[in-house]
């Protein structure tokens, strides 16, 4: 437990930094570790909304908010979360599927992390339409796995330039704390597992020092396409590692 918990903390720090939860890596990390796959989605959620709740304190108190970027996605983000959360899959088809989102969000981040570090041009809107339907498409997968889905939204917000970068982080922390909210409702109908995740507190009180680290190196420290680029290098390094297990 005692690895698992550094790691679950290097992890949060370094989302955090970017405005991430960390949600896709502690689950393929719970699964390199034989945890009960049952309690895999509950874990990952629980330790987003604990990440994130710290990152959008800071980002709203620093004012780094435009909800009008984000409400079309949370509009069909959130009730396709819970729907897709209250599903029960094989494990076998949610470790591909965890294997495919880490393997898109670490190219995604690979190809935009320079795109971390703020610019004043805003370059388009994205159609409403489009942005529902993205919204709802993230969501429902998100709640599927049990991530919150901003490691997904956010370089697509980057990739079309339609906020400052401050904004969009925050608008990505503000996304993936919603969802895990209502994808963990919707992991909650299947069965109970409260009483079973208890003993994983040290996983929980370690992603919350890692996020506020996170959170510090960000706004002290480190440019932000620097530390896009670290973030972008373990998801990339924890899908191989889950390429291997599951292909080799």
């Amino acid at each position: 437990m005692f690895i698992l918990s550094f790691l679950f903390f290097l992890t949060a720090t370094l989302y955090s930094s970017v405005g991430f939860g960390g949600g896709s890596t502690y689950l393929a990390l719970l699964l390199i570790w034989n945890i009960p796959y049952m309690v895999f989605p509950v874990i990952a959620l629980f330790c987003n909304i604990i990440v994130v709740s710290g990152n959008c304190f800071n980002y709203i108190r620093a004012r780094n908010i435009n909800l009008k970027i984000l409400t079309p996605y949370l509009i069909s983000s959130v009730p396709l979360a819970f729907i897709g959360g209250s599903l029960s899959i094989e494990k076998n088809i949610f470790e591909i599927l965890l294997f495919i989102v880490l393997s898109f969000a670490g190219i995604l981040l690979l190809i935009k992390f320079k795109s971390f570090d703020d610019f004043k041009e805003i370059k388009t809107k994205i159609p409403k339409t489009l942005s529902i339907l993205v919204g709802g498409a993230i969501g429902f997968i998100s709640g599927i796995v049990g991530i919150g889905g901003g490691i997904f939204l956010s370089p697509i917000l980057l990739l079309f330039r339609v906020d400052k970068a401050k904004n969009i982080a925050t608008a990505a922390s503000l996304f993936i704390l919603i969802n895990s909210i209502s994808g963990l409702a919707g992991q909650f109908t299947k069965s109970s597992v409260i009483n079973e995740i208890y003993i994983y507190w040290p996983l929980f009180l370690l992603v919350l020092l890692g996020g506020q680290l996170g959170n510090f190196l960000n706004l002290k420290v480190f440019p932000a396409r620097v530390l896009a680029l670290v973030t972008a290098g373990l998801v990339i390094f924890v899908a191989i590692r889950m390429g291997l297990k599951l292909f080799v």
